[in-house]
């Protein structure tokens, strides 16, 4: 690890960028220097994307000004940025899996001879290329015949192409299994030692100790600061990101749950996964879900959560584990037999997965309902106005009519008649994934309230959020995410915010 003390080779120097209604960078600083990775972290919504999008010309910053080895810039667009020698590598790879390696190496920078484009030399160049990163293959293959990760570091190549200063990777492991990850790092070790500057976003604690030199923290659109790897703890890191205070050792109530047969647990079992997961998104994990209980899943974003919840709903397809619901094995090929097994999800998406912002209330209500029963039975209108005429009643939303607009609605009502949509199906388990987020205090409370009432007439809830204090008030169990892995199972009572943050780093030593 280097504690390179020259120049920096590119400098942020109080980024402000405001959209409608909302600060999203507030006079953030930030030094690439060569031979290092530097780590940009943060929160969800703490400003990592917006920065990035500054710093590559994609957005115009308000004040503040980047200067990249020495030189005021000002870049117009992401050509630009890389012209500069600013390039980026994003989480999906912008290339064209139906031209080969070469092809896409050299997209728009074909070399010519004779008039002609050079084949052969293309290929050449491209293998050598590949070849200053320890990467062999046949570049002359479709792009789309390697995996993932051969595929980021031909993205990567790309910038040795343009001979850029500055690497910047948004979230280029959150597809990519362990061994994926492993080639990654050790390219990114090797240009590392070439003197190139490299910003690695990411939310994995573990890869951030496993590649970084330096971190910069983010919350709330601001830069907490910059910091030495080694003179910050991952227990430190999360405080800092989460914006807790968290000292001291991790409480000797941090016990892991009784197995089942202590008698100690008073609900019984309705869904229980074993071994469940799926490469690049979740490692396997044992979970239950008892009838009546509300388990809270923990975590940072990015530690495993929704994944876990879509492999559970059917959106996404599980390559390892089993799932039984009722002691019944159950295999969901789509989200609509996990419907049919009982189980509703509200996404954390709420635009785009969830609300469909141009349908009325009632129209986006009864969705579930009518998926589950088929589209050859549709539901009568003079059922669908019941429906949600009650629901609306019920829920507290507050709109002018059932057949207003979905989207002219708050976000606390949208979020609202995404649960109604869900209860109409009667569920016996339902995913609330972030069911509170971007809401106003009153519209929390009201939500949970209703939650909790579901629960105790014996709905099963798994409950996923951001925020711990939330978690720790309304979970009956509370299983602990990060890294993609389960980091352990806990009773009521057994943590506090200090504690969660413990488990959630877990990777210090001082962690019991």
């Amino acid at each position: 690890m280097t504690t390179n003390l020259s120049a920096p080779v590119l400098e942020l120097r109080g980024i402000s960028k405001a959209f409608t209604g909302v600060q999203a960078l507030n006079g953030v600083s930030l030094n690439l220097y060569p031979g290092e990775v530097h780590t940009l972290m943060g929160q969800n919504g703490a400003g990592k994307s917006t920065l990035i999008k500054v710093l590559t010309g994609v957005y115009t910053p308000d004040s503040g000004e980047i200067v990249l080895a020495g030189r005021s810039i000002q870049p117009q667009s992401t050509l630009d940025a890389q012209n500069l020698g600013i390039s980026t590598v994003y989480q999906e790879v912008n290339l064209c899996p139906n031209l080969s390696v070469a092809e896409n190496i050299f997209i728009g920078r074909y070399p010519r001879k004779l008039g002609r484009i050079d084949w052969a030399g293309m290929a050449r160049q491209a293998s050598e290329l590949l070849e200053r990163m320890q990467i062999r293959i046949d570049v002359t293959l479709p792009l789309a015949h390697y995996p993932l990760a051969i595929q980021q570091m031909v993205a990567i190549s790309r910038s040795l192409l343009v001979s850029a200063k500055v690497l910047i990777l948004d979230e280029p492991t959150s597809s990519l299994d362990e061994k994926e990850v492993d080639l990654l790092f050790s390219v990114l070790r090797g240009l590392r030692e070439q003197g190139m500057a490299i910003l690695f976003v990411t939310h994995f604690l573990d890869q951030t100790y496993a590649i970084s030199d330096r971190i910069t923290v983010m919350r709330n659109g601001e830069r907490e600061g910059e910091y030495l790897v080694g003179d910050l703890s991952r227990v430190d890191l999360v405080n800092k990101m989460v914006g807790a205070v968290a000292t001291g050792e991790a409480p000797a109530t941090a016990v892991e749950t009784p197995s089942e047969g202590t008698g100690q647990s008073r609900f019984q079992s309705f869904l229980r996964a074993v071994g469940l997961g799926r490469k690049g998104a979740l490692q396997p994990m044992d979970l239950e879900i008892r009838q009546g209980e509300l388990l809270g899943l923990a975590g940072l974003l990015g530690s495993g959560r929704t994944e876990a919840a879509r492999l559970l709903f059917g959106a996404d397809k599980a390559d390892t584990g089993t799932i039984t619901i009722e002691g019944k094995a159950c295999n969901f090929a789509s989200p609509r037999d996990a419907i049919g097994a009982g189980i509703g999800f509200c996404s954390e998406d709420r635009k785009h997965e969830g609300a469909i912002l141009d349908l009325s209330v009632r129209e986006n209500l009864i969705l579930a309902l009518q998926a589950r029963m088929g589209i050859m039975r549709a539901i009568p209108l003079k059922r669908q106005q019941q429906l949600a005429e009650e629901y609306v009643k019920a829920l507290g939303i507050k709109t002018a009519s059932i057949e207003t607009p979905i989207g002219s609605l708050s976000g606390g009502n949208q979020q609202k008649v995404l649960l109604a949509r869900w209860l109409v199906t009667d569920p016996k388990l339902l995913i609330l994934d972030e069911p509170t987020r971007g809401i106003d205090v009153r519209a929390k409370q009201e939500i949970m309230d209703y939650v909790a009432a579901l629960c105790k007439k014996g709905m099963s809830i798994l409950f996923i959020s951001s925020e711990l204090p939330e978690v720790l008030r309304v979970s009956d169990r509370i299983v602990v995410m990060r890294d993609r892995k389960q980091g352990g199972e806990y009773p009521r009572g057994a943590l506090d915010e200090t504690s969660v943050l413990h488990v959630i780093a877990a990777g210090d030593t001082h962690v019991s």
